[in-house]
């Protein structure tokens, strides 16, 4: 591997971090509305950049075949974990919405070996395990335990996202272009959601306007960036550095909301960024043989 384009891999991943949490950032500042109608506004603006990728790249148009029900189900999951992330964010601190969205990895392990298949080894089910455990400390499931649902629902979010990038793997090998993904999934997002819009549509201020179009740019930045990183190193080099963003969840968090993690969640980010450390490292050794 060329020292250079790891380096470069490492920085795009760590600014598709940095994007990503500021586009939970807005999620938040853009207030009291439906999960459905934030969603709609952070795919039109990625639908646009990508549409603008893929008009400029005239081959990322042509269609694969066997292609079509893989990015439909990468779409339907990629919907609903957007969908649960940004109620995931507006009902807990920054930090623990991010981390929960954070098992994405984990669960691509289970999807890739119940849709396509692969072979799962006892170390990485181990680590799957020791993931979702460090999930119960800050998911908290006790009655008692006021965010519970959210916590759930944020889990939730990080099991679409997870099912997502299985299939985005899935189409890798076909031979489907980034850009026509991200396009499809952004166009199909916006017409799913647009029926709720209409009948349910809150009425917004220009600040909060600004505020989702602002959020919709930092996706768009945020999937760019992660595309070019995978393009100049592999995943088992530099996918633990997106971990960064739970680290830039929780400044953003406590600078713009005054948050700050309980105990237990301090507990279960340890667990799952260990988890994370051990399958990067696993997975990194597995790939030199």
């Amino acid at each position: 591997m060329n020292m250079k384009k790891q380096y470069k891999g490492i920085f795009y991943i760590i600014l598709s971090a940095f994007c990503f949490s500021l586009m939970d950032m807005f999620v938040r500042m853009s207030g009291d509305l439906p999960s459905i109608q934030k969603s709609f506004f952070r795919n039109i603006v990625a639908a646009v950049f990508a549409c603008a990728f893929v008009l400029k790249d005239r081959e990322a148009f042509q269609w694969k075949k066997g292609s079509g029900k893989y990015l439909i189900l990468r779409s339907m999951f990629g919907t609903l974990g957007i969908l649960c992330n940004f109620y995931a964010i507006d009902h807990l601190a920054l930090a623990d919405a991010s981390m929960l969205n954070k098992m994405s990895p984990f669960f691509v392990v289970i999807f890739s070996f119940l849709l396509l298949k692969e072979k799962v080894t006892v170390t990485q089910t181990l680590l799957v395990i020791g993931a979702f455990l460090g999930s119960l400390f800050v998911v908290k499931p006790t009655i008692s335990n006021l965010d519970l649902v959210p916590s759930l629902i944020g889990l939730l979010g990080g099991l679409g996202a997870g099912a997502a990038y299985t299939m985005v793997r899935k189409l890798g090998t076909i031979g489907v272009k980034g850009p026509f993904i991200v396009f499809f999934f952004s166009t199909f997002s916006c017409v799913v959601t647009l029926p709720w819009l209409i009948f349910d549509y809150h009425v917004m201020t220009l600040a909060q306007i600004v505020i989702l179009l602002m959020a919709g740019l930092c996706a768009a930045g945020g999937q760019f960036a992660i595309t070019a990183a995978y393009c100049y190193a592999p995943a088992s080099e530099i996918s633990i550095y997106d971990y960064t963003k739970v680290i830039f969840s929780m400044i953003l968090g406590f600078i713009m909301f005054q948050q700050i993690p309980d105990f237990y969640s301090w507990i279960g980010y340890i667990i799952i960024c260990f988890m994370a450390v051990l399958m990067f490292f696993y997975n990194k050794k597995r790939g030199t043989k």
